[in-house]
């Protein structure tokens, strides 16, 4: 376990390479035995200064939510980081690539809560009980580590590596089965990567109840009205500018985004 001055100094490190856009050596080679614990504290004291200076949560997203990613990082579950609102990204306004270090697209199927939901014992039954629409999301993901060479720590600890999210209005949960979604992500118009939903835990609500069972250990609620991000449905694909990315889904829409 990192000493408090440990984890301040690793969390300021990470607090200035995303300010400077300057991204920073993986964190085990300047906190050696930084663990999964140590991570997470690093990340709610970015997350808690952001909040201090007057940023607001509005959900949560998964990561780490298919076995190939967990076998890579060589961990037996996923991760998850803060959804705040000024990374809410407007699909009808060109996104600034100068403000992030590399960013990549994931495609995803989002969940917007209609109530609170259980933390210690919270099950699919449940997630899909307090779940007022799901919807066609793209996530923005970006690392503040160096060329991505991230460990598990690194990514926790920088948020699960999460940068911005877009969303579409989406439909009743009830309408689809959300463990058939096939969805598609477009560049420019051409098919860049391609999956199905149950590429997320067998089922992305599986992935929502593990983010509530889990953030209960840390007093940490998923609120009425939050987006929660269960983990994409394909691959990340790199973002280039003046490209626009577009994710399809069957029977849920679709969402843009364009970067310059």
């Amino acid at each position: 376990m990192l000493t408090p001055e440990a984890l301040r100094e690793a969390a300021g490190l990470l607090a200035r390479a995303e300010l400077g856009r300057v991204p920073v050596a993986p964190l085990a080679e300047r906190c050696p035995g930084i663990d999964v614990e140590d991570a997470y504290r690093i990340q709610l004291l970015n997350i808690d200064a952001r909040i201090a200076a007057g940023a607001r949560v509005v959900g949560h997203k998964v990561g780490l939510s298919s076995p190939v990613m967990q076998r890579m990082m060589g961990v037996h579950e996923p991760d998850y980081g803060h959804l705040l609102d000024d990374m809410a990204l407007d699909p009808s306004t060109p996104v600034d690539l100068s403000r992030y270090c590399a960013p990549r697209v994931e495609v995803e199927v989002g969940f917007v809560l209609g109530d609170d939901l259980p933390g210690a014992d919270c099950t699919v039954a449940d997630v899909l009980a307090a779940t007022e629409r799901v919807v066609p999301a793209l996530e923005l993901i970006d690392s503040r580590i160096a060329d991505w060479r991230i460990g598990i720590a690194d990514t926790i600890a920088d948020n699960a590596s999460s940068a911005g999210f877009a969303t579409g209005d989406g439909v009743d949960p009830r309408e689809l089965d959300l463990t058939a979604i096939d969805a598609v992500l477009h560049r420019d118009g051409l098919p860049v990567a391609d999956g199905r939903s149950d590429a997320v835990l067998g089922d992305p609500a599986v992935a929502v109840a593990w983010l509530a069972r889990t953030v209960a250990r840390f007093d940490v609620p998923l609120k009425k009205g939050h987006l929660v991000l269960p983990g994409s449905c394909t691959r990340a694909v790199d973002v280039v500018a003046g490209s626009t990315y577009t994710a399809e889904f069957r029977g849920l829409g679709s969402v843009s985004l364009s970067f310059q």
